[in-house]
């Protein structure tokens, strides 16, 4: 039975200790920005496996291989709903933007 809903704004690759990576390559953006979704998901209470949904806006289509793998590597058997959004910019110069909703489990 499902317990309650989490839902994660949006997140970039800023690190814990607000520094940013809007400098760095895309791939290393990206794990910061699922970092930060699985941190928050797991203050909830949650892991990988309970997310049910996932939305990615992506700067470059050229980039949706490397999300692709990364994302694979990162959710392993967990496959929640996702989606990717090319976009032409995002805030601050960053490459990726994640949100995610999961559930927690009574």
């Amino acid at each position: 039975m499902w317990r309650d809903l989490v839902f994660v704004s949006g997140q970039l690759g800023s690190r814990p200790d607000g520094t940013h990576t809007a400098d760095q390559p895309f791939d290393v953006q990206v794990r910061q920005a699922l970092a930060n979704v699985l941190a928050i998901l797991e203050e909830a209470g949650c892991g990988p496996q309970e997310a049910l949904r996932v939305t990615a806006y992506i700067v470059g289509v050229e980039n949706w291989p490397a999300f692709n793998r990364i994302y694979a590597e990162v959710f392993v058997e967990a496959k929640p709903a996702r989606t990717v959004v090319p976009a032409p910019q995002l805030h601050h110069g960053y490459l990726v933007e994640i949100e995610a909703i999961a559930a927690r489990t009574a």
